[in-house]
This record gives structure tokens, sequence and C-alpha cells, in this order.
């Protein structure tokens, strides 16, 4: 089990560093294209990173924040069946407030992403 563990580390590493180097390859063939530059390249390659990180852990929150209001959900009702409305409707409310933090990551990395104001310093 310890083997396969490594292995599987291993190639979630080697997987990440092809993500990373991938998306460096392709900020420098968009900054070549647009207005040149190896920092252009340098930010536009960091903000593809730093707009999936966003994205990533926005999810990763808003998706185990969403399991632990489920879960406690379904283990109020049933202890007490009789107030499966009112769990119903505060977790319903509570797994909204949580979606929106997800899509708040969705707009920060969409920021990132299009409307980067260091990358249209670098441009001019």
């Amino acid at each position: 089990m310890r083997k396969g563990l490594k292995g599987i580390v291993f190639c979630l590493m080697v997987v990440g560093l092809l993500m990373v180097s991938s998306s460096f390859a392709l900020a420098a063939d968009e900054a070549a294209a647009g207005s040149g530059g190896v920092a252009a390249a340098i930010v536009l390659g960091c903000s593809v990173i730093a707009a999936g990180m966003a994205i990533g852990f926005g999810a990763i929150g808003a998706g185990s924040g969403m399991g632990q209001a489920t879960s406690g959900a379904a283990s109020a009702v049933g202890r007490n069946p009789d107030a499966q409305g009112k769990v119903l409707l505060t977790m319903m409310v509570g797994m909204a407030m949580t979606e929106s933090i997800a899509i708040y990551a969705l707009v920060i990395s969409l920021v990132i992403l299009y409307a980067n104001p260091v990358f249209k310093l670098l441009a001019g």
C-alpha cells in the first residue's frame, strides 16, 4: 500500500510540473504574439497558475462546506424527523452562502486572467 501511494504522489507531482511548465510555454507564445518580452510571459504564466489556484481552492472550500452542511442536516433530520422543514430551509440558505464563495473565487480568477493590471503595465 505504501509503494502504491508513493507512485501516485510521484505521478501527481509530475503531472503538476507538466501543467505548470505548459502554462508558462503557452504564456510565452501569447506574449511573443502580443507585446513581447520575457517579463510579460512570466507575468502571464504566473497569472494562469494563480487563477487556477484561486478557483481550485475556492471550489475545494465550497465543496467541503456543502458536504459538512449536508451531513449535519441529514443527521439532524435523522434525530428529529419533525424538524425537517426548518432544517432543510436553514441548510439551503447556508449552502447558497457557501456556493457564493465559489462564485467569488471564479470572479477573482477571471479578473486575474482577463483584467490583469500588472500585465497591462508591462504591455504598455
